[in-house]
């Protein structure tokens, strides 16, 4: 019981980012089911650079940092997220994310993903149509 009211609670915020916004609602439902809420201390890896990539993680409360290797570091806080990629081809994250100070963050797993890619193939259509519009955006940006 207390699961179902969390990710009701949740479903509006996953609904606005920008990855699912174009989700049907009761995809984005059952995404927030299989999200697992978390909250985590200050200064808290979470997640290194060259780690699978195993998961999603959408930043619900606080703020973060995130570095690549040769960059410098940027700051993330509510409705921010990364590891998008990781939803789909697991491979290695490519940047430290650090808690700045208590954060509360909502991960999506790759295996639970998966499985509801195999009920609903739309999520995965929704998914792939928002990674090629960033793709074709940082083209862009690329370019200029």
């Amino acid at each position: 019981m207390a699961k179902n009211r969390a990710a009701a609670q949740w479903t509006d915020v996953l609904a606005a980012v920008p990855l699912f916004a174009d989700m049907p609602r009761r995809h984005v439902r059952r995404l927030t089911q299989v999200a697992k809420i978390q909250r985590l201390p200050a200064y808290t890896r979470i997640v290194r650079t060259g780690q699978r990539g195993d998961s999603f993680i959408l930043l619900l409360e606080g703020t973060a940092s995130v570095k690549a290797p040769g960059r410098r570091a940027v700051a993330i806080g509510p409705g921010d997220f990364f590891g998008e990629l990781s939803l789909l081809d697991g491979g290695p994250r490519s940047a430290d994310v650090e808690a700045q100070d208590e954060v509360l963050l909502a991960r999506i797993g790759r295996k639970d993903f998966l499985r509801l890619v195999q009920k609903e193939p739309k999520v995965a259509l929704s998914l792939l149509r928002t990674l090629a519009g960033r793709l074709r955006g940082a083209e862009k940006s690329a370019a200029h």
